[in-house]
Order: C-alpha cells, then structure tokens, then sequence
C-alpha cells in the first residue's frame, strides 16, 4: 500500500520516528507540497496524509484509487468533507493530542504578560542591571494572578485544562456554555454570560472553535466592555479576533495588553497591525509543537489508518 504525505515537514522536521507510519505500508514524505503537484505526488495512492495542503473538490476529484485521507491536525477544514464522501474516501483528524501543550502554552504567555520575563532578561543582558544604582528594578507593570479572575471562552478539554492550572494559581475561573445556563457550574467553572465575562474577567483566554458564529467575536465592541487592566491570550484561532480593533484597543490602552499564538493569517503579512501593536505578544503558532504532543500525534495518525485498514471506524469526520 502506497502511503504519502505531503506536507511532513511541520509535523516533523527530522526529530522524530516516522516509523509508527513506515509499518504500515510504502511511505513518501513531500516537507511541502504546492496544489500543482499534488496530483502528481498522490499517483497511485490509496492514502494520504496531509496538515495544511488544501484537499478541495476539484483536487479530490483526479485522486482516483485513494480510499483514505488522514488530516495531521484537529481541525480538517483543509479537506473537503462533502466530495470526500461522494467518493467514499474515508477522512480522519487526530483530536487532544495537544490539550496538555496547548495549556502549558497558555499559561506561558499569561505569565509572560504578568512578569515579561522575556523583555526584563534582555534588559539585564544590555547592561541595564549592571549600571543601575539598586539592587533591583523592572521596566514594566508587574502583576500577581492570585485572586484575580480568568474567563475561559470555549470549555472543550483545552479551556477545561487552562481553568484547573489557572484554579492552582489562586485564580477565579469563569467560563460561557452553548450547553449550560449561566448561574450553574461545569468541571470548576462557573458559567455565566458572555457580556459578565467580558466585563468582569480579568483574563480571557479563547478556546473555542472557529465557526460562523465565533469569527470576529472579540471585536471593538468586545474591547470595550474589557476591564482596562484585563488581558486577552488567544491559542485558538486567529479569526476569532478582529486584529485592528485588537492592535487599536492596546495602542489606545483599552486593555493592558495581549498575547496571540495564532493569526487570522500564517505567516502573517508584514503589515499585520499587531505586529506593531503595545503591549503585544505574538508567538509563531507554537502551542501545538511540543516534542512529545507531536510524537503522539504521530502515533495517533498511525492508530487511526491501523483501524482503517482492519475495517473499524476511529477518529472518522464524515
């Protein structure tokens, strides 16, 4: 059996085993792959494996003979779910693989925003503390989490995670439902409207899909209600933020600052307004990246093929 991938390189670009795929069957691994070549890469494959290389429907409709297409990532909006199944080919995506990395992930820009441990080392290292007449100093507001209240927009297993390291830290934990009325309590965290999150969170930290209804959510209006002193961490997706309103919010000092590990595009354009934003902290969409999050998505890609071919269903979108 004819296996390819045909964008391996994000996935792994050389520091883990391929080989959890190698055994089951002749495998090709493309780093990247433009829409020109796909056709010609994927010739003669029963199944491909693809991160971010769009799979539409006139693409899928010259992949004669593939049976199985494995999406390396959660979300599958790359593939085109309804041709996929015209043509019966069975399509897969690897779900919390990355719900322990993506917490950590955003814990880390929290307490970067609190501390810019980043920024004060940089500090210190041009000689900043070296010449100053006290013993100590910082270069930017310092802020203490304990007591302070985070408000989790998207109680999936991520926010779930982000909620219980957030409870460690003293913190408050609030959240909005589509499932649960506002005034209940689900896994610590206490639901309530998306106006009283965004009025009295001291955090906000987005895990929620991208859907019609979520892109453009925290927008001018959103900003507005923020309490001045609050933060916004997003490690969802770049689209649930409008990025001017975001980069006016800072630059006008609306909210005390943000940290995006995601962009409405990637790489980013140059121009990205938040690129230049205060307060900003922007981080290459890292979050998912770690070592072990990406060897066990590897074997997650593995398992999900292996029940395939045994005639099971496993992480099966369509």
């Amino acid at each position: 059996m004819k296996i390819v991938v045909l964008d391996g390189y994000t996935l792994n670009p050389g520091d883990i085993s391929w080989s959890p795929l190698e055994a089951l069957g002749s495998l090709t691994v493309y780093d990247r792959t433009d829409e020109e070549q796909i056709v010609e890469r994927v010739d003669g494959a029963e199944v491909i494996f693809t991160n971010k290389t769009p799979l539409n429907a006139a693409v899928l409709k010259r992949l004669t003979g593939l049976k199985y297409i494995g999406v390396l990532a959660t979300g599958y909006d790359v593939v085109d779910i309804a041709e996929a199944k015209r043509q019966g080919i069975v399509v897969t995506n690897i779900p919390e693989y990355g719900t322990y990395s993506t917490a950590q992930m955003t814990i880390a820009l929290l307490l970067e925003l609190c501390h810019r441990a980043g920024s004060h080392s940089d500090s210190v290292r041009r000689g900043d503390w070296a010449s100053y007449p006290h013993f100590c100093y910082w270069n930017s507001t310092l802020v203490e989490l304990y007591g302070k209240t985070m408000g989790i927009i998207g109680s999936g297993r991520i926010g779930r995670r982000v909620a219980s390291i957030a409870r460690a830290l003293g913190m408050r934990t609030i959240g909005t439902s589509r499932s649960a009325e506002p005034g209940t309590e689900r896994d610590g965290i206490e639901i309530v409207s998306h106006d009283q999150l965004l009025q009295t969170s001291d955090v906000i930290s987005l895990h929620c899909p991208l859907t019609a209804e979520t892109e453009g959510m925290m927008n001018r209006e959103a900003f507005q209600q923020m309490k001045r002193s609050a933060f916004l961490i997003n490690t969802a997706r770049g689209k649930l933020v409008v990025e001017q309103d975001l980069a006016d919010a800072l630059n006008e000092g609306s909210i005390a600052g943000a940290a995006v590990d995601v962009l409405a595009s990637e790489p980013p354009d140059p121009a990205n307004p938040l690129l230049t934003a205060d307060r900003c902290i922007v981080t290459p969409h890292i979050a998912w990246a770690t070592t072990e999050a990406r060897s066990r998505l590897m074997t997650m890609a593995a398992d999900n093929l292996a029940a395939f071919l045994q005639g099971e269903s496993k992480n099966r979108v369509n």
